[in-house]
């Protein structure tokens, strides 16, 4: 932050989510970028987890438990522990279930953070199997999901007011604009 900027009235947390292929990486990392924001991924945690699994633990159970959302768990003490320090924190992942959705809640209300929901989705599914068929891994290791693997997901459709951004037709910057503006969040 910049010392002719007023400052920020307390720690605030977005989180965004969406199904695969939507653009929440892109798009989360550089408005937490933008921001001088904490991100956490999901995937990221995740992969970590695999890997230490397959290196130095029991394989089989650790994989269960990251299954079982370890990753979440994990985030989840990550952003509390920014949050308390005042720190304005971006998480990315799915976030499919309204059990996950209710514990990042959760997580805001005990850190008295201002908390921001946002949907990334793609409106147009012949561009979004485009995405998801062509993008490329941005972490060592991570298997990405199979087109039908996305479409075969199971997503409960959200219960409550969030923001919601189609991504379909828009190049990132255009989305990274929309969702700053949206966010009005001072750097």
């Amino acid at each position: 932050m910049r010392a002719t900027e007023p400052p920020r009235t307390g720690p605030v947390l977005v989180v965004i989510g969406g199904l695969p292929a939507t653009g929440k990486s892109t798009v989360g990392r550089a408005v937490a970028r933008q921001f001088g924001a904490s991100y956490l991924g999901i995937d990221t945690i995740r992969q970590s987890l695999y890997a230490f699994a397959e290196r130095d633990a029991d394989t089989d159970a650790l994989r269960h438990a990251v299954t079982l959302g370890l990753g979440y768990t994990v985030a989840y003490a990550l952003a509390e522990d920014l949050l308390s320090q005042g720190q304005c924190v971006f998480a990315e992942c799915v976030n499919s279930r309204k059990v996950t959705r209710d514990a990042w809640a959760a997580v805001a209300r005990r850190t008295a953070a201002q908390f921001h929901e946002v949907e990334l989705i793609c409106s147009d599914p012949a561009e979004h199997a485009h995405r998801a068929t062509t993008r490329t891994v941005d972490i060592p290791g991570l298997p990405l999901p199979t087109w039908q693997d996305i479409t075969e997901r199971d997503y409960a459709p959200w219960d409550r007011p969030h923001l919601t951004l189609d991504t379909a037709g828009k190049s990132p910057d255009h989305t990274i604009t929309e969702l700053s503006n949206a966010l009005a969040l001072t750097p």
